[in-house]
């Protein structure tokens, strides 16, 4: 649970960044605090956090290729941080989390924080982000 947790943490500090294009470590810190997080799930929460904000430009160019119809700048804000942070596990954690787990994951993000229409598209992007990414290997 305090995996989920820790996700959800991490999806409410990339959503910030998606609007301030800088990384905030009060907020970072705030949240640090939660109890409920192993010293695990913590490093996971900072690690992640610095991976998506250093290679934000990297992450969202991928992601560009599979949003058809869409900018990255015109996708709703809560799609893109749930697809960012699913693209990122899948490029840089995969060792550590299964695909399937991440773009669940996001896909539950999105339900809670996102129009009820964006879960199929998200579901496709990221599909397509992981045959992308397999492909490449």
């Amino acid at each position: 649970m305090s995996r989920h947790t820790a996700r959800e943490h991490l999806f409410t500090m990339t959503f910030e960044y998606l609007f301030n294009r800088e990384k905030n470590e009060a907020t970072l810190n705030a949240l640090m605090m939660d109890a409920s997080l192993s010293d695990e799930d913590k490093k996971y929460l900072s690690d992640t956090y610095d991976g998506i904000v250093s290679q934000y430009v990297e992450l969202t160019d991928t992601l560009s290729r599979f949003t058809e119809g869409y900018t990255i700048d015109r996708l709703y804000k809560p799609d893109l941080a749930a697809m960012l942070i699913s693209t990122y596990e899948m490029e840089y954690l995969s060792n550590e989390i299964p695909a399937a787990v991440s773009i669940n994951e996001a896909i539950d993000l999105v339900k809670k924080y996102s129009a009820e229409k964006s879960q199929a598209y998200v579901n496709g992007v990221l599909a397509s982000v992981y045959k992308f990414l397999n492909e490449e290997e």
